[in-house]
């Protein structure tokens, strides 16, 4: 085998140029495949993190009617009743849920102000005192929500940064007052999301599925909710899953449970989980059917690749034919040439299979800094790409190596 390697070493050494042209082929066919499959890995890699967020492993369950969350502001519907603990408790111990909170909104919380300012289209959230730790909430400056917050007959609120900045332009927005639809509320803390995470912007597109603009948000003890809003609400629920893998299962469970809070008379209505896991997986499938296209034109320059080698090795044969008798002579063995020739063929494909991935990387990263596309590179698909390389060697280089082996001693020493 050391032997067949040296010989090959030798015959590609020996025609520089003819074996790099040979070679070429199969460098641009890996090369591109490598940088499609490390776009597209990226590319997935992006969508979920998108998607799925920094972490948080968070599913929201909220009421829709007619596959659109209910509006609450039109009133609470009929035959939907408020969680009781006993479902609480059993969505909280469902397999995969680390935490899980339950709460009442309003996505255009109206006639919140401090004096003469205003705080249009924020939103409003009546929460339990497991929310801040299940979405992954903060407080940096006052205080957070404590036990008492939730049977005293005080007022309060957290404001997230959005809202201070625009309650309170001047002083420290904490021990300040808000009126919320006209009733006052003391601001006891200013909290932010735990992890900072912005979605990847790179086109007009991903503006559009992941932008979300913030106007401000208000928190409040659900205890204090009907004294604004409405008494029996019916409340939404968020599950912060152990995993992303858990997230889709642990959505579907906990809809269930909260499925039992409708009437089975109110068909239009609906409990359902926000499977961000599904959705990131859809938007993968569709950018990777039409990389895969891309893919497939890419082994049309390996396919083309494997036909040089095969015109250059039944050249190779024909110019070492009196070699070839010289051997069969000595008494060399037709697996013996064999293994010579396909040694040659595999390791001149090898060699461009490694000048590929090394080209199809640099390609990645050009690409990426050209487009903003984003790249991860896939180490199984550089391994796969050295080894369908030597396959092709192999595949491409087995006619010339049998015409070497069948080739007559005698005949083949007669030729000049």
């Amino acid at each position: 085998m050391l032997e067949n390697l040296h010989f090959a070493f030798r015959g590609i050494w020996s025609h520089k140029m003819r074996s790099f042209l040979t070679m070429l082929g199969v460098i641009i066919g890996i090369a591109s495949i490598i940088a499609i499959v490390s776009t597209i890995t990226g590319t997935n890699r992006q969508i979920m993190q998108n998607l799925v967020g920094a972490g948080n492993n968070n599913v929201t369950i909220s009421l829709q009617q007619g596959g659109s969350d209910y509006y609450m502001d039109n009133g609470a519907p009929s035959g939907v009743t408020v969680a009781s603990d006993d479902q609480r408790e059993e969505i909280r111990s469902l397999d995969g849920v680390e935490d899980a909170s339950f709460y009442q909104s309003r996505s255009y919380g109206m006639d919140i102000t401090n004096g003469a300012l205003s705080l249009d289209g924020a939103a409003v959230y009546g929460v339990d005192d497991h929310y801040m730790s299940t979405v992954g909430l903060v407080v940096y400056r006052g205080r957070s929500f404590v036990k008492q917050d939730y049977s005293s007959p005080d007022k309060v609120v957290l404001l997230d940064e959005n809202a201070a900045e625009t309650l309170f332009t001047d002083g420290d927005p904490v021990g300040g007052t808000i009126e919320i639809s006209g009733e006052p509320f003391t601001v006891i803390g200013l909290y932010r999301k735990s992890s900072t995470f912005q979605p990847t912007i790179n086109s007009i597109s991903d503006y559009q599925t992941y932008y979300q603009q913030e106007y401000g948000t208000v928190l409040m003890p659900d205890t204090d909710w009907p004294i604004v809003y409405a008494y029996d609400e019916p409340v939404n629920c968020v599950v912060r899953a152990k995993s992303v893998k858990d997230m889709s299962a642990v959505g579907k469970n906990a809809a269930e449970i909260m499925n039992e809070c409708i009437s089975s008379d109110q068909s239009d209505l609906s409990y359902n989980a926000e499977d961000l896991v599904e959705k990131a997986k859809s938007q993968q499938e569709l950018a990777s059917s039409t990389n895969n296209l891309l893919i497939w034109v890419a082994s049309i320059a390996l396919l083309v690749g494997g036909i040089g080698v095969m015109n250059i090795m039944l050249v190779s044969v024909t110019e070492r034919t009196s070699e070839i008798g010289l051997k069969k002579a000595l008494g060399a063995r037709k697996k013996s040439i064999l293994a010579q020739f396909l040694t040659e063929s595999a390791l001149l494909t090898s060699i461009g299979g490694v000048l590929g991935v090394v080209a199809g990387i640099i390609m990645a990263y050009v690409i990426s800094k050209m487009t903003g596309t984003p790249v991860a590179i896939s180490v199984p698909s550089i391994f796969l790409g050295v080894g369908f390389s030597m396959v092709i060697g192999i595949v491409f280089g087995l006619l010339p190596s049998i015409k070497a082996a069948n080739l007559n001693p005698i005949d083949a020493l007669r030729r000049e």
